[in-house]
């Protein structure tokens, strides 16, 4: 009975000891059963969809990593900046030109901010644009394919950071250089930055099919121009740079950057640039960049050279540029989903300026100006001040907004999200962040039509959030559920490279349009085969084209002979399969690049170069059916001064 009872008794305590442990805390850390409704709100059940894409940059990965919210899980990196021996992106014969630029064949860049097309201030799941910061470029990826489909390189930019912000209907993305330069480039003491480098502002055109020029540019004063964002609603028409080092100082820039109490935002009308543009009042400039461009109907990339851009002079121009004075050093600039508010993030600063464009046109047309740098108008701060939020943290960097009036900042060094109300400045709640928190992101949360449920905290330091990995740990996102009063940790999850930003959309917007196969009647890929019955090899000097084709569980041909030493050898590999998520690789020993990975309908291109006579097998690196290990070949190579006959078969002829 004692026994009964004691059991009774530990069973009850148990029980208790479990409902307690289940409510948590914010942070879901407990104990093993902790965070049970953060859990809950994370949860993907198997089989079920997220509910939004959520596209991180990779920072100094050079690509673009795709993930589902509110799960956290990975989807994707697509490759974008740099080669990609999975994809064999940048390998492969097809898309080696997207990563040509006018210094040559680059196969790294560092990729920073994705920013997605929008229609009337809205994103729209057609494009995703991202910059490539250290050779100043801007890259489009179709997000039907979630394949980079054009590279765009920009002249007489040093750092293309302050990129790729789009306007309200994506007829631009514009882009600032973060370093300033001589433009035109000349042999220059670097003592001699202060006025004479430059910091070129470059707009560029987006076509009704997503194909980007450079409209023009503007050429600014040497400051450092760090982020943008342009305006909506009332504000459309105007586009909004953070830049610091108004010094124009050169050497050790964390003292001599600094000297100024404020620096500015740069406020451009570029509406007045396209009148200036269409009156012909513009100076036309030599400068030699790319444009890169895949054509999904060849599944060709190809290059094209570029000569001139034409540039605008805000000294020559009035009415083009203005600055708003902003606490010393910001770094973002962000715009409210009504266009009336302005948020200057000074990161030295323990506050938020907010600027009222409403004020700032009041002002500009009552010439309220306290100075003036390089002809551009310095307005008066207090006349453009709409509010400040007294935070009471350290190192504000980033603004995003739900679509509730309200805002969330970063605060860098105090490592902590803070919530405030537009409006009132009010600071409604504060969320610890692990660790030093960069950029965040609310899905649409820079645009007219925030979807309020989350907000996704981007941290540059991961210390001890999971196991450790050697010396180097990636970095780490946080999620946050901000539909309540308070916000919410409910999921942190380690990143690909370092995503500085992000964006995120409702997947419906993009899945209905997503592509599941290339049809191979629109396969006009210049060496495409539709059949078993055109395989063949062609000879022509020492270049060697093997055209052939792949589908479940045998290549054609894959016997080849007649190929010697020296030879360069083209594997143009057709994959003939017409269904979902049926992929061949093809992988040959000894070549020097990578396998090829080849979607449905698609063709691909592998370039070998043998090194010795043997018997050399290739074979399909992807798992594609219960038969994959039996999906190989041979090439016979000969040595080089022989005369093999060419010939090729698949199967016996019996």
């Amino acid at each position: 009975m004692k026994v009964k009872m004691l059991q009774n008794i530990a069973g009850f305590a148990l029980m208790l000891a479990l409902m307690t442990s289940c409510g948590g805390d914010q942070n879901g850390s407990s104990g093993p059963l902790g965070g049970g409704s953060a859990a809950q709100k994370t949860y993907v059940a198997p089989g079920e969809l997220d509910e939004f894409y959520a596209f991180l940059s990779g920072g100094f990965s050079g690509q673009v990593s795709v993930y589902g919210l509110p799960s956290g899980r990975l989807f994707k990196v697509i490759p974008v900046f740099s080669v990609d021996a999975e994809k064999a992106y940048g390998f492969n014969e097809e898309t080696k030109p997207m990563l040509e630029t006018s210094h040559g064949f680059l196969p790294w860049d560092d990729s920073h901010h994705p920013e997605l097309s929008q229609t009337d201030g809205v994103p729209d799941g057609r494009w995703l644009f991202i910059n490539g910061n250290n050779t100043p470029r801007i890259a489009r990826i179709d997000l039907t394919t979630f394949e980079t489909v054009e590279i765009i390189e920009l002249p007489n930019s040093g750092g293309n950071h302050s990129s790729p912000f789009t306007t309200e209907n994506t007829e631009y993305v514009v882009a600032g250089t973060r370093f300033g330069v001589p433009v035109p480039q000349q042999d220059m003491g670097i003592d001699e930055y202060a006025g004479k480098f430059k910091g070129a502002l470059s707009y560029v055109k987006v076509a009704d099919d997503g194909r980007m020029d450079i409209a023009f540019q503007i050429l600014m004063p040497g400051f450092n121009y760090d982020l943008a964002h342009s305006g909506k609603g009332l504000s459309h028409g105007w586009t909004f740079f953070s830049s610091y080092n108004t010094e124009e100082s050169n050497t050790l820039l964390e003292v001599e950057a600094s000297k100024n109490d404020k620096d500015f935002i740069a406020a451009i009308n570029w509406k007045v640039a396209e009148q200036y543009i269409a009156d012909g009042n513009y100076e036309e400039m030599n400068s030699s960049y790319l444009r890169n461009f895949y054509d999904e109907e060849t599944q060709m990339a190809t290059s094209e050279k570029m000569e001139k851009v034409k540039v605008l002079k805000p000294e020559d121009c009035p009415g083009l540029v203005y600055f708003l004075p902003c606490p010393k050093s910001p770094h973002g600039v962000d715009v409210d989903p009504t266009g009336e508010y302005i948020v200057g993030n000074g990161k030295l600063s323990a506050d938020l300026t907010v600027h009222s464009f409403t004020k700032m046109l009041a002002a500009i047309e009552q010439e309220d100006f306290v100075d003036e740098k390089y002809g551009i108008p310095v307005l008066n701060f207090d006349a453009t001040l709409a509010g400040i939020v007294k935070s009471t943290g350290l190192g504000p960097l980033h603004t995003e907004f739900d679509d509730k009036g309200n805002a969330y900042t970063t605060f860098f060094i105090t490592s902590e999200v803070i919530k405030w109300k537009v409006g009132t400045w009010e600071v409604l709640d504060r969320a610890p962040c692990y660790y030093s928190v960069g950029h965040l992101m609310v899905p649409g949360g820079d645009s007219r039509k925030p979807w309020g449920k989350y907000m996704l905290a981007l941290n540059k330091i991961t210390k001890d959030r999971y196991l450790p990995t050697g010396p180097e740990v990636n970095q780490s996102a946080q999620l946050f559920d901000i539909s309540g009063d308070k916000m919410e940790l409910i999921l942190d999850f380690p990143t690909v490279g370092e995503p500085h930003y992000a964006q995120a959309i409702p997947a419906e917007l993009i899945m209905e349009n997503s592509k599941q196969f290339y049809k191979l009647e629109e396969n006009h890929h210049p060496h495409a085969i539709k059949s078993e019955e055109d395989i063949k090899v062609v000879r022509e000097g020492n270049v060697v084209r093997i055209y052939m084709t792949s589908i479940r569980s045998h290549f054609a041909p894959d016997n080849i002979e007649g190929i010697k030493v020296g030879d360069e050898v083209y594997f143009h590999v057709t994959n003939l399969e017409q269904d979902y998520d049926v992929p061949h690789g093809f992988a040959v020993m000894g070549a020097r690049n990578s396998e090829l990975l080849i979607m449905p309908g698609q063709t691909e291109t592998l370039l070998w170069r043998p090194q010795y006579p043997g018997v050399i097998p290739f074979y399909c690196s992807d798992f594609c059916s219960a038969l994959h290990q039996e999906m190989q070949g041979y090439i016979r190579v000969s040595a080089q001064n022989s005369n093999p006959e060419l010939k090729w078969s698949v199967g016996t002829d019996e």
